[in-house]
């Protein structure tokens, strides 16, 4: 059995899904990448440790935010929010824009010798594939790494999503896809 990384409070995230635009300034960005694709466009803004992913196919807007903090989050607009914990797959269909959402999520805790070959992997991933990256550390010198894979097609974009934590060698994976008919 594997221990925990360090003897710390792990962070407890969310997935909130709005069926409205979420503003920047609630957040710190540390990278942002947009993309204009046939009838939709998308965007992802990466934080330390939280990301949105914005779709917007005509008038509808929706919106993906993964996060661990609980305070200020808008609720106005929010159509589910569940927590990270351990596997959940979500559907959801707006009909009347012709939209549908599907989440994944996935959260493991590692051995701090496993959590440092998993960070590096990733970190040698995301740079090859050229993912949008932020790094930083922690007070107590942990490394931690969000990261998005984004791929688009015709109908659809589909992300890949990672957030590592030092703080108990947390891995929190996404995968996340909108499609629009």
């Amino acid at each position: 059995m594997n221990s925990p990384v360090r003897s710390v409070a792990i962070p407890s995230y969310q997935l909130v899904l709005y069926r409205k635009p979420l503003h920047p300034e609630l957040f710190q960005l540390k990278s942002r990448k947009s993309i204009r694709h046939g009838h939709y466009d998308f965007e992802a803004w990466l934080m330390a440790g939280s990301h949105v992913l914005r779709f917007q196919h005509r008038n509808c807007v929706v919106s993906e935010l993964i996060t661990s903090r609980n305070d200020q989050l808008p609720t106005n607009g929010a159509v589910t929010a569940f927590p990270c914990a351990g596997e959940h797959d979500y559907d959801h269909e707006f009909k009347n824009e012709k939209i549908k959402y599907s989440a994944t999520v996935q959260t493991e805790t590692l051995s701090e010798n496993l959590y440092n070959t998993t960070y590096q992997e990733m970190l040698d991933y995301a740079r090859d594939v050229e993912c949008v990256l932020h790094e930083w550390s922690v007070a107590d010198g942990g490394r931690c790494l969000s990261l998005l894979e984004l791929a688009n097609y015709a109908s659809e974009v589909t992300i890949q999503g990672f957030h590592l934590q030092a703080a108990g060698g947390l891995v929190l994976r996404t995968q996340t896809v909108f499609q629009h008919d």
